[in-house]
């Protein structure tokens, strides 16, 4: 019987991780991914986390990974399938149909990549389609790309993009950015970046390496001098960075969930179930940083250790 299960090698997960060997827990870390760090793996430079200016996400993740393997924590790759609870114990089960018993689990298992949900999107995924401008673009340099959104990611993979590809289009609903407003002016500076507001993709058609965008363009009754239109525009490339949803799909019902499919936890990360604890960007929060999930990692094995602490006054 384990102590602790931790799903999950982000930030918020590999945190956890240590605290609890520190805490002399039993704890396992599973992590179906090739790479530890979770989304940050993505980014290409870190400038706001403390000690590490001007990091490569990829870079950080590995440091991350490193510090945890210092203090002999184990990891499994195998994947969770569901999590069961059985009151002062807890069942995991894992892909290969083999399970682990423990006495709490902390779900770290962060957020994946949203979808636009338009026709060609699947078809052409690793064929044009891209989730990741710093994993594939460097596939498109010197070619014209488009970047789909406007928040943080979706500003920094354009100005990514724009250092290698002839040209960058940026393609956003709306007129204004989500993201920070520095980033958000860097953007419109830019040269070889072609700002398109109020426009959606609808359609991606073409063929690899030559796709067809087919955008249309609705304008508000409230802006001036636009009229809606419809286009199309070929590009090599199209990056979709459209923000992110909880991965929590394999929960089912064994913890209460939020409207947006975030598990319901607070500051401690305790879910609706005793002894399952969630911990980073998976939980409902308001803000969803690196440091934040780190944060979070580190504060919720105090609460775990305390629940573990509980299950032993009732022997």
């Amino acid at each position: 019987m384990r102590d602790l299960v931790i799903v999950g090698s982000g930030p918020a997960g590999l945190s956890a991780a240590v605290y609890a060997k520190r805490a002399m827990m039993d704890v396992v870390v599973l992590e179906k991914e090739a790479f530890s760090g979770g989304q940050i793996v993505n980014t290409e430079q870190v400038d706001n986390y403390l000690g590490l200016p001007g990091i490569s996400g990829f870079d950080m993740g590995m440091k991350f990974r490193e510090h945890a393997d210092t203090f002999g924590v184990e990891f499994d790759d195998r994947e969770v399938t569901a999590i069961e609870d059985h009151g002062d114990h807890k069942k995991v089960s894992l892909e290969d149909g083999s399970s682990i018993e423990t006495k709490a689990v902390l779900i770290a298992t962060g957020a994946k990549h949203r979808k636009l949900g338009v026709p060609g999107e699947e078809e052409f995924t690793g064929a044009g389609v891209s989730y990741c401008a710093t994993c594939d673009g460097a596939f498109f340099r010197n070619k014209e790309v488009a970047v789909v959104g406007g928040g943080n990611i979706a500003l920094e993979d354009a100005l990514y993009l724009s250092k290698m590809c002839s040209k960058v289009h940026l393609i956003h609903r709306r007129d204004e950015f989500r993201g920070e407003k520095i980033l958000g002016a860097q953007v419109l500076e830019t040269e070889n970046i072609e700002f398109h507001p109020f426009a959606q993709v609808t359609e991606i058609g073409g063929t690899p390496g030559k796709l067809e965008l087919k955008v249309a363009v609705k304008t508000p009754k409230t802006v001036d001098g636009q009229t809606d239109s419809n286009f199309t525009l070929p590009v090599a490339g199209v990056f979709i960075a459209i923000g992110t949803s909880p991965i929590t799909d394999f929960l089912g019902d064994v913890v209460e969930l939020d409207d947006a499919g975030y598990v319901a936890a607070g500051e401690t990360g305790q879910t609706s179930t005793p002894g399952i604890f969630a911990a980073g960007d998976v939980r409902t929060k308001a803000v969803r940083q690196v440091a934040t999930a780190v944060g979070d990692g580190a504060a919720v094995v105090h609460y775990v250790e305390e629940y573990l602490n509980g299950l032993k006054k009732k022997v």
